[in-house]
C-alpha cells in the first residue's frame, strides 16, 4: 500500500506535458506555454509621457519664468520638435516630442496667454516612461511552463501576439460503474441513487483544465465494462467511479488487466480514499476512484488534479494545490493508522494566521461535506486526540 506522497510522486513520473497546439489569444487563458516568448518590440515603444503636463527641457525651466506654449501633443499624435525656449502641453501616453526630456504636472503650472510657468524646476526624466523599461525588444518575457493569466493574455496583446503555442489539453472520459446508477433527471426506483459522482468529477475535469467527457453508466458486468473502458481509453486521461474495492461485483481492476492496462498500485494508505487504483496503457493515464462521493472528489484533488495539470505543461511543483500551516479550531481526533485528510473551512485572523474549522461530517459518502470548504486539513495518524491551536498542513482548494 502506497503513501500518499508515494502515490503522487509515482503518478506524476508518468503524466508529461502533451503535445504542443496553436491557439487564438481569446482561446489562452488557462493555458500553459510549452515554448517561451520573446519580445518582438519594446514596451513601451517610444518615450512618453507618464501623465498629463508639459513637456520642457529641464535646463530651461526657471520658478516663475515664463516659457511659450508651443503647441498640444495627444495620445496618439506626434508632436513637433520642442523649441527652445518653449514648453509643448502633453496627454499621458503621448510620445515624448524631441528635445524634451521632463514632463512637469499640470498641477505645477499657470498657464495664461500663450504662456506658462512652473513652480519648480524638474530633474530630467521626471514623468517621462522610457522605451523599453517595462518590456526590452528581444528578451524573454514569459518561459515554458508559464499559465498564462489575465495579466500574461494583456502582456501578450501588448507585444502583438495574437497566437500562441501552448500545452493541448488533457482529454478525460469519466466512467462510473453499479447497478444502482441512473441519470440526475430520472426517478429513483428501489435501491437505485444518482450517479452524482461523473457530475462532481466532470466539474474538477473543467477546474483542472482538462476537457472531460461523462460515459453512460455502466452496469456490473464484466463485458459491458469491457466494452465501456475500451471506448474510454481513448482518451488521455480514464478516471472510473466505483468498482475498485474488494466486493463480489467490483469487477473493474480485472476488466482493465483483461484490456492491457499496467496496474502501478492498488490502495493509499489514506482516509478517505483507500481503494484508489491507478495504472497506465501506452500513455494512457488510468484512475480507479472509490465509488463514495466524498472519497472520490478528495482523491481527485490529491492525485488526478496534479497529473492534469502537468499534462497541461505545468512543473510538478506548480501542479500540486498549496499548502500552507493552519491552526485547528476545534479538538479533531486522527485516524489511528492512516492519514486522514479532512474537509475544512479556513478563516484569517486579523495576525494573518489561518484558523481551521473542520466540516461536521467526514464521513466518506457526505457528499455535503465537500461544500463551501476551503482545505483539504493533513492529519497525520496518532492515538492522541489533537487540541485547539494544533498547527496543521492544509492543502487549499480555494485561495484565503
Amino acid at each position: 500500500m502506497r503513501t500518499p506522497p508515494e502515490a503522487l510522486s509515482e503518478i506524476l513520473a508518468r503524466a508529461a506535458p502533451l503535445d504542443e497546439e496553436l491557439v487564438s489569444l481569446s482561446d489562452a487563458l488557462g493555458r500553459v506555454l510549452s515554448r517561451p516568448v520573446r519580445a518582438g518590440r519594446s514596451l513601451p515603444p517610444w518615450d512618453n509621457a507618464a501623465m498629463d503636463g508639459y513637456a520642457v527641457r529641464a535646463r530651461e525651466v526657471v520658478p516663475g519664468v515664463p516659457l511659450t506654449v508651443q503647441g498640444v501633443v495627444a495620445a496618439g499624435q506626434v508632436g513637433p520638435p520642442l523649441a527652445p525656449g518653449s514648453a509643448l502641453r502633453i496627454m499621458t501616453g503621448a510620445p515624448l516630442p524631441e528635445g524634451a526630456d521632463a514632463v512637469i504636472m499640470r498641477e505645477e503650472a499657470t498657464e495664461e496667454g500663450g504662456r506658462v510657468r512652473f513652480v519648480r524646476s524638474p530633474r530630467p526624466g521626471d514623468h517621462v516612461r522610457r522605451r523599453g523599461e517595462d518590456v526590452a525588444e528581444g528578451s524573454e518575457v514569459l518561459a515554458a511552463g508559464a499559465e498564462i493569466g489575465p495579466g500574461e493574455v494583456g502582456l501578450l496583446a501588448a507585444l502583438g501576439r495574437t497566437l500562441v503555442e501552448v500545452h493541448r489539453r488533457p482529454q478525460v472520459s469519466i466512467l462510473s460503474t453499479g447497478d444502482e446508477l441512473v441519470p440526475a433527471d430520472r426517478p429513483l426506483g428501489p435501491g437505485q441513487i444518482v450517479g452524482s459522482n461523473a457530475h462532481a468529477l466532470c466539474a474538477q475535469v473543467v477546474q483542472a483544465g482538462g476537457l472531460p467527457r461523462m460515459v453512460p453508466f455502466l452496469p456490473d458486468d464484466p463485458e459491458a465494462l469491457r466494452v465501456g473502458f475500451g471506448a474510454a481509453l481513448q482518451a488521455d486521461v480514464v478516471l472510473s467511479s466505483g468498482g475498485v474495492s474488494v466486493g463480489e461485483f467490483d469487477h473493474v481492476k480485472e476488466v482493465l488487466v483483461g484490456l492491457g492496462v499496467q496496474q502501478h498500485f492498488w490502495q493509499v494508505a489514506m482516509k478517505p480514499g483507500k481503494p484508489l487504483s491507478f495504472g497506465t496503457r501506452q500513455g494512457v493515464l488510468v484512475f480507479g476512484l472509490p465509488g463514495n462521493p466524498a472519497s472520490s472528489m478528495v482523491s481527485f484533488e490529491l492525485f488526478v488534479r496534479p497529473a492534469l495539470r502537468r499534462m497541461l505543461g505545468l512543473p510538478p511543483s506548480a501542479a500540486v494545490r498549496p499548502r500552507v500551516p493552519v491552526r485547528l479550531r476545534t479538538p479533531l481526533q486522527p485516524d489511528r493508522r492512516r492519514v486522514h485528510f479532512v474537509r475544512a473551512r479556513l478563516e484569517r485572523a486579523s495576525d494573518g494566521v489561518l484558523w481551521a474549522q473542520p466540516a461536521a461530517q467526514q464521513g466518506s459518502g457526505m457528499l455535503r461535506s465537500m461544500v463551501g470548504i476551503h482545505a483539504l486539513l493533513e492529519v497525520p495518524p496518532g492515538e492522541a486526540r489533537l487540541e485547539p491551536e494544533t498547527e496543521l498542513i492544509a492543502h487549499l482548494l480555494v485561495m484565503v
